[in-house]
């Protein structure tokens, strides 16, 4: 299979999870910037429901979970994903407040007007910024919050190898002003908006992949599509360290008006 064209998209969806089920935490991000996001949120009830969209194996919604009240529903379509995120949750202690279940975004689980806080780290791309804020505030009561990451351009004018790059890998990127605007459009505050420091990208998901890459190939046997996948993955960490300055994942905290 050649890499030439090609993004993570591309890839077959259990070796893409096979290969991200190693890593703590699949996309961008850090203990630290999950609490940032939620010091921006006014404190919720003890009852108060939250879900995580797109959770992965759990490594923000764990730390979500210890520093928030009320119970969390984790949702993602990869039951290998959600398996372990049941059992991380087991093994914090957190599984009697804590539950992940396999399901698709774009038809949540949920009533009209029921959850207090929406979480989304690293994931909204795969219904699309402005769809997923738009479809998911109907679940949100009034007053209630979201929390996402999305990828931003930080400028206006890039070098044409990043910008090829990501309009292939994701045509939806665009720059923060635009997001906060299309925030703002669904029928929410914006209330904060940061973008995530570079150790996001580098020391919680590219430097954690490093350490696994080798072993993931050896269990395909260096198939193609492993291969492909490993090269894809390596390319982005360098794709990171020649333009990083000009794009980044961008945390957007929005409150639900009241109608």
């Amino acid at each position: 299979m050649s890499n030439e064209n090609t993004t993570i998209h591309d890839f077959d969806f259990n070796i893409i999870c096979d290969y991200f089920s190693a890593l703590k935490r699949q996309g961008p991000g850090s203990p630290e910037m999950t609490l940032k996001a939620l010091s921006f949120i006014d404190p919720l009830a003890e009852h108060a429901r939250i879900t995580d969209i797109g959770c992965g194996t759990g490594g923000q919604t764990m730390v979500l979970a210890q520093h928030t009240p009320g119970t969390i529903t984790g949702i993602d379509l990869s039951p290998q994903f959600i398996g372990l995120f049941n059992r991380n949750a087991a093994e914090c202690g957190l599984q009697n407040r804590l539950k992940g279940i396999t399901g698709n975004m774009e038809e949540l689980p949920f009533q009209t007007d029921s959850l207090d806080l929406i979480w989304c780290e690293g994931a909204i791309y795969n219904i699309g910024f402005e769809k997923g804020l738009s479809e998911w505030r109907h679940f949100l009561k009034p007053g209630g919050y979201i929390a996402v990451t999305e990828a931003c351009w930080f400028t206006d004018i890039r070098p044409d190898e990043i910008d090829k790059f990501w309009n292939d890998a994701y045509p939806g990127i665009g720059t923060i002003p635009v997001k906060v605007a299309q925030m703002q459009a669904a029928g929410y505050i914006p209330v904060a908006t940061f973008i995530l420091p570079d150790n996001c990208w580098t020391d919680h998901f590219f430097v954690p992949q490093e350490g696994m890459q080798d072993d993931f190939l050896k269990r395909y046997n260096g198939s193609g599509y492993a291969a492909s996948l490993v090269e894809e993955m390596r390319n982005e960490a360098l794709m990171y360290e020649k333009y990083g300055a000009y794009y980044g994942y961008v945390f957007f905290i929005g409150k639900k008006l009241v109608n």
